[in-house]
């Protein structure tokens, strides 16, 4: 067979490591032909391809982001063109029809999150032969367990945290660290629980600032003279609105969250005033190398797509369900977003060991 695979949407740690076992699962089992798309589907739109082969994806697993690019702009359904100082939006997705036939391709390997994989999943519609394999450090993907990306993710921000400590306790601060995860608190909490934060901040839990304010003054009174916020980007107060950075044209995803670090610090140094600082860790939580555990995670998805695709499972996505990688249909994937459950295990857990979710409540 002659198989396409792309790489959409933000990239993370572990794309390379997927493309790795699509060519090997490919060449050492089935004896396909793997054509890589370079850039999401702008591969697909302009006719942008290349072959893979064994050497070109030699050595590849350690590197993060892609050998083969990325694009979040560059919806097939929505595509963006722009002239005279205008944009206008039209449909090119029969340009991507015809491209998937030029190139000979028998099925199409999409590596992305909710967004890329809704679009694979409208192609499916039109008669494309696609398989899911599912990508984002958020891990806010629906039908899977994880999402590689996110242990390296999570990992990324720990070593931050661990760091951030030190120099808290040195000048009896209170440190708040804003994280990636858009509306689900995944990276937050789990970083949270494993660098040791006081109190987590997640868009799920709304928070109260005078809420944070007592648990600070708690520690306090226990001679513990500083304090760790981990605050997911997508967080908001009780009875408000997310912060929105910036509106971006074009992008999947027009909404750029951030600023609630900030807020939450300001807000914490003008009622207690203690001393706040914020750091936003930002892009380096996409980046950098890929855990052992994303790499034979995104090792088993490459290789599972592979072998669905031979069983003709199209429409469908591979998925954790621990300890098996199963395929399910990609409407079951997309209906709805994975969010972290106030009764579930993590969110138990930390209130458990006296974390604070900014809402008053505790278990400790």
């Amino acid at each position: 067979m002659r198989l396409g695979v792309l790489t959409g949407g933000g990239d993370c740690p572990g794309l390379n490591a997927v493309i790795r076992a699509v060519v090997k699962t490919a060449s050492h089992q089935y004896h396909d032909e793997v054509i890589g798309v370079r850039d999401g589907f702008s591969g697909l739109i302009n006719n942008k391809t290349h072959p893979l082969d064994l050497n070109r994806v030699s050595g590849i697993m350690p590197r993060g982001g892609t050998i083969l690019g990325s694009s979040n702009r560059d919806n097939p359904f929505e595509y963006a063109e722009y002239s005279g100082g205008q944009t206008a939006r039209k449909d090119v997705s029969g340009v991507v029809m015809e491209n998937y036939q030029k190139n000979g391709l028998d099925c199409l390997i999409v590596i992305g999150g909710d967004g890329t994989l809704d679009i694979a999943h409208k192609f499916a519609q039109q008669g494309m032969n696609v398989i899911g394999i599912p990508k984002t450090i958020d891990n806010d993907l629906y039908a899977t367990d994880t999402t590689f990306g996110f242990d390296t993710a999570v990992s990324t921000v720990v070593d931050a945290l661990d760091k951030i400590h030190t120099t808290a306790e040195s000048h009896h601060r209170v440190m708040v660290v804003e994280v990636m995860g858009r509306d689900a608190g995944w990276i937050a909490t789990a970083a949270g629980i494993a660098g040791g934060a006081h109190i987590i901040i997640i868009p799920e839990i709304p928070f109260d600032v005078d809420k944070i304010a007592q648990k600070i003054y708690e520690r306090k009174g226990r001679g513990k003279n500083f304090t760790i916020i981990v605050v997911a980007e997508g967080a908001r107060p009780v009875g408000g609105e997310r912060t929105v950075k910036r509106i971006v044209e074009g992008a999947s995803e027009t909404v750029r969250l951030g600023g609630v670090g900030e807020y939450i610090a300001n807000e914490l140094e003008r009622t207690t005033k203690i001393e706040a600082r914020t750091t936003v860790l930002g892009h380096i939580q996409r980046g950098g190398t890929p855990s052992a555990f994303d790499r034979i995670l995104a090792t088993r998805y490459g290789a599972a797509a592979v072998y669905h695709v031979h069983e003709g499972h199209f429409d469908q996505m591979v998925a954790l369900r621990t300890p098996k990688i199963i395929a399910v249909p990609l409407e079951e994937a997309l209906h709805q977003m994975k969010r972290v459950s106030m009764d579930g295990s993590h969110v138990v857990t930390a209130r458990r060991v006296g974390i604070s979710f900014g809402d008053g409540i505790d278990l400790a």
